[in-house]
């Protein structure tokens, strides 16, 4: 017998499987871009949210794969809790880069600014005022009003107060809080 013969209901689930989740990727990439358009967001931003769909959707179909092909429930469990185990070392020293990608999630579906808006970021350690340049997965770029260029993580924007300076006290020159 030939594989294909050997695996072949396999072959067929694992086939409807990944057209299934093309279309819910194109779906998925077309509802984020909607949204970042709708929203005001760059492109890059856009682009770079739809790669995390992307990647999520991959993980899953490879999980699911694994069910389709025979694996049982218990030596998926030892796998995952194998791996997660290094992996959760790993990510413990790295934290911070993580919870910064999440923030930076986070601040695609529900962040109130966009590039080009004024704001100010109450930190009483070290209060900021620009406008925002950039929005990436790890940092926001805010350019202030002597022309330097500040990076602030994105953690700290969803921790930290944040207000937007009014747009005509900008063309006024006074600053509004």
């Amino acid at each position: 017998m030939t594989f294909f013969q050997t695996y072949q209901t396999e072959l067929i689930a694992s086939l409807f499987i990944i057209v299934f989740l093309i279309i819910i990727r194109s779906i998925s990439k077309k509802l984020i871009y909607k949204l970042g358009k709708k929203t005001g967001i760059n492109d890059a931003r856009i682009h770079l949210i739809s790669r995390y769909a992307t990647v999520t959707l991959i993980l899953l179909a490879l999980l699911i794969e694994t069910f389709i092909f025979g694996a049982q429930l218990k030596d998926l469990a030892l796998v995952f809790s194998s791996v997660f185990a290094v992996i959760g070392i790993a990510l413990f020293a790295i934290w911070s880069i993580l919870s910064n990608i999440t923030s930076g999630v986070i601040m695609f579906f529900s962040f109130p600014y966009k590039v080009g808006d004024k704001i100010q970021i109450h930190d009483k350690d070290f209060p900021i005022e620009g406008i925002i340049e950039d929005i990436r997965a790890f940092q926001l770029h805010l350019r202030l009003d002597n022309g330097d260029l500040v990076t602030y993580p994105n953690n700290l924007m969803l921790q930290k107060a944040v207000t937007l300076v009014k747009k005509d006290a900008i063309d006024e020159g006074v600053d509004a809080i």
